[in-house]
């Protein structure tokens, strides 16, 4: 179990299914480049959700559900200096990245790590965490609440984990990731449409293959309201990445559209496939390493509530 800001809803991750079967240790990659490139946008989320927390609050402990390799797990060890980072996850291999990016920064004793498959380790065990994930003042989870069967018991869960007004950010929603103009010179216009609705239908098939899968309204803030927090709401921050793009975020598109490729290949129609297929020609001019009207704009929606003082 793990999170990254893909396209669509974090697509591009997911597992129990057939043809969402994910490896994340081949991910790994991919995860931390995707994280580097949204660092602007981690940074003044973390910033936002200090803002948002009780001034008179002191941050002793925070968890970052479904962390991948860590990324905003250090972002919050370095916004919140008193406070110890937890990365959770069920891949050691990422969790080792994230201790290894930990020490790269200078972070090492502030950032730990808990092992635990999603959802049955939402559990909150002890204060100290013994037996589950433990108490905590802030949790943070980006993308990976979609990956669990039941949203809402994950919410609930989560939510009776937080010591009396701290506060709950989820990552979820936020737009479909725009990269290429709507004409781009080869194949039919509109691809980018497109290819948004064949990640639809993945998700679709993804969420109906989870254990314990159920139905619910999408509706975050009315979710968080049911998991008994208060002061419920959202936020969104902007990535802007204007052509021409560097090499980071041209490797980040070309491992997205190479993971699309694989995933959504039987529905998507021959000429689209071809189209793909020069997009990821590294030796193409048309292709998305090397044209110069590539971009990367995406939206990320955080929402949040306080579990109430009591």
């Amino acid at each position: 179990m793990s999170s990254h800001h893909d396209s669509g809803h974090g697509h591009g991750h997911g597992h129990g299914h057939e043809h969402t079967d994910i490896d994340w240790e081949v991910m790994a990659a991919q995860l931390e480049n995707s994280g580097e490139l949204q660092l602007p946008v981690l940074r003044r989320t973390a910033a936002r959700l200090r803002e948002l927390l009780d001034p008179e609050m002191e941050v002793r402990r925070i968890l970052d559900i479904g962390s991948g390799p860590g990324v905003m797990t250090c972002v919050f060890a370095e916004a919140f200096a008193g406070a110890e980072a937890v990365a959770v996850d069920g891949s050691p291999g990422l969790l080792e990245r994230a201790l290894a990016r930990a020490e790269r920064l200078g972070l090492g004793g502030r950032v730990a790590v808990r092992h635990a498959e999603l959802p049955e380790g939402l559990d909150g065990g002890d204060e100290h965490g013994e037996d589950g994930l433990g108490a905590a003042d802030l949790i943070w989870s980006s993308k990976a609440v979609h990956h669990l069967g039941d949203q809402q018991r994950a919410l609930n869960a989560l939510a009776g984990v937080l010591r009396p007004g701290g506060l709950l950010a989820v990552a979820e929603g936020g737009l479909p990731a725009r990269f290429l103009p709507r004409d781009i010179g080869i194949g039919r216009p509109g691809l980018q449409a497109r290819l948004d609705a064949v990640q639809e239908h993945w998700f679709e098939i993804m969420r109906a293959g989870l254990p314990g899968s159920t139905s619910v309204v999408e509706d975050w803030p009315a979710m968080l309201s049911r998991a008994g927090l208060t002061g419920v709401g959202g936020f969104t921050f902007l990535l802007d990445l204007p052509a021409p793009l560097g090499e980071t975020a041209r490797a980040f598109l070309h491992a997205h559209l190479t993971r699309l490729r694989e995933t959504v290949n039987e529905v998507m129609d021959v000429e689209d496939r071809r189209t793909l297929d020069v997009l990821l020609d590294p030796g193409a001019p048309e292709g998305i390493l090397r044209r110069p009207d590539a971009f990367l704009l995406s939206a990320t929606t955080v929402f949040t509530g306080v579990r109430p003082a009591r």
